[in-house]
């Protein structure tokens, strides 16, 4: 079996579906609310045409998502496998409404792609912008550790420093 970076993913709370072209507007709906991305390296995503090169970059990683709230059926925000290898796999660049802050879709969301991602790689890595305490302390949750600190060049941005956390196979069993 090979490994799939876009499957359609679901649980009680959401579906993830691969992210389109056509998805731009649901998404950036989404996006457009600066309180979004305050914490991020990137605080000015928000802004219609760096929110484009953001889209653009996900589209182009073949790895992308838009997580739609089933009860709704609206699109709550977006993330993304991606630096796939025989060794591991980045799941990164979420971002959800300030309204699903706190309410377990993160947890959730990232539940469904860790259990997809460890049937068939040992390691699943997250890069997080060195500022975001929000998403470090919900990965540190998730039982991801610390392992370096690094430059990440994102799509069409300049570099910025993140913290690169790891979870293996065996810990991520080992919570369940």
């Amino acid at each position: 079996m090979e490994f799939t970076l876009q499957p359609v993913l679901e649980n009680e709370q959401v579906i993830l579906l691969p992210l389109e072209e056509t998805d731009f507007p649901a998404v950036y709906a989404v996006a457009s609310d600066p309180k979004v991305w305050e914490q991020h390296p990137n605080k000015d995503r928000w802004q219609h045409d760096l929110f484009r090169t953001f889209f653009e970059g996900a589209i182009q990683s073949k790895g992308a998502f838009k997580i739609v709230e089933k009860a709704t059926g609206q699109v709550i925000g977006s993330t993304r496998y991606y630096d796939y290898d025989a060794s591991g796999v980045a799941i990164g660049y979420t971002f959800y409404g300030t309204a699903y802050w706190g309410t377990g879709i993160n947890p959730g969301v990232k539940k469904l792609m860790l259990d997809h991602a460890f049937q068939f790689v040992g390691q699943v890595y997250f890069h997080i912008g060195v500022n975001n305490i929000r998403s470090q302390v919900a990965i540190g949750r998730l039982g991801a550790k610390n392992i370096a600190t690094q430059e990440v060049n994102y799509y069409g941005e300049p570099p910025k420093l993140n913290f690169l956390y790891r979870i293996g196979r065996e810990e991520w069993e080992a919570r369940k």
